[in-house]
């Protein structure tokens, strides 16, 4: 089995009061995740993630196509395919009543695992709330309620977790132990599928990306290979003195005097290097005292993917 998730043909239409009035939320989405990849789902404000992953989670009905979950096809037996995923919503769900501990328990229960086989001190341990294991959830701070939503979809050991926007409002220590656990599941074989806004960490984390525009996915591959397809790139001069003149570059360069002088060249590399933007500098007679250079980021990928 080479895939954990395969859509196909996925589309999932609202309709209004009237039969006519309607919106696509999907449209035809094939969609296949590799087993092991850490995948990250991209894409503007109403663009159909919560809607994808809800409907792989069974908590939307499709409007039409196929989806298989860990080789299992979701029509033909729909909570098979569910035991083969853990699922951390956006939303803080919890019964403010029950017990980190407690609320494990009774997920690992609902999920029919054996007491002797429950991992529930070694999960408490590794999301880091082994101190407040005994505490009632609404003593919890929202951090730690993101720990436990992420420690509850764990009980099962499922081979796939889906994480809905899972760093959304939590500060960046937690941000950076939650990253760090999700990379150890990885290394274990986890297939990791997440949303968020943050595009640097996408980039920095996800080895494959989806970005979904208006129910369509207008981009997919390995996150290296969709930041090779931009060609922008910023070439930063720090200069000795200051710049009297500037010099004649082509068309294909934005050129830009920052306040501390400094001059940015944003420049097409398709159609003209660096090496070439910095001999045009020293025909001009300016006197490099340093240089800086910056490759595309994923927030580029993105902007080009989602523009209309």
């Amino acid at each position: 089995m080479e895939y954990a998730i395969e859509l196909i043909g996925v589309s999932k239409v609202y309709y209004g009061n009237k039969r006519q009035e309607q919106k696509i939320a999907l449209d035809t989405l094939d969609l296949r995740i590799p087993k092991g990849s850490i995948f990250g789902l991209l894409g503007p404000n109403g663009a159909g993630k919560s809607t994808m992953i809800n409907i792989v989670a069974g908590l939307t009905n499709k409007t039409s196509g196929s989806v298989v979950v860990w080789g299992c096809d979701q029509d033909r037996e729909p909570e098979r395919s569910r035991s083969f995923l853990g699922v951390v919503p956006q939303e803080l769900n919890l019964d403010p009543f029950l017990s980190p501990y407690d609320a494990l328990e009774i997920q690992a229960g609902l999920f029919g695992v054996p007491r002797r086989e429950r991992r529930t001190l070694e999960i408490l341990e590794k999301v880091g709330l082994v101190d407040v294991m005994h505490s009632y959830a609404r003593a919890l701070s929202g951090g730690m309620r993101r720990r436990l939503l992420m420690a509850k979809a764990l009980v099962h050991n499922p081979p796939i977790l889906i994480l809905d926007e899972p760093t959304a409002g939590v500060d960046i220590n937690l941000r950076e132990m939650l990253w760090d656990y999700i990379k150890e599941l990885s290394k274990l074989g986890t297939t990791i599928i997440l949303t968020t806004h943050y595009l640097e960490e996408a980039q920095n984390i996800c080895d494959k990306i989806g970005i979904l525009n208006n129910g369509i996915l207008v981009e997919h591959g390995e996150t290296e290979a969709l930041l090779a397809k931009v060609h922008n790139k910023v070439l930063i001069i720090h200069p000795r003195e200051t710049i009297k003149k500037i010099p004649m570059f082509p068309r294909a360069v934005k050129v830009l005097v920052r306040s501390n002088g400094s001059l940015e060249l944003s420049f097409d590399r398709s159609l003209i290097t660096a090496v070439e933007l910095i001999a045009l500098c020293k025909q001009a007679d300016i006197s490099i005292k340093d240089i800086e250079t910056s490759e595309p980021i994923l927030e580029d990928v993105f902007r080009v993917a989602t523009s209309e």
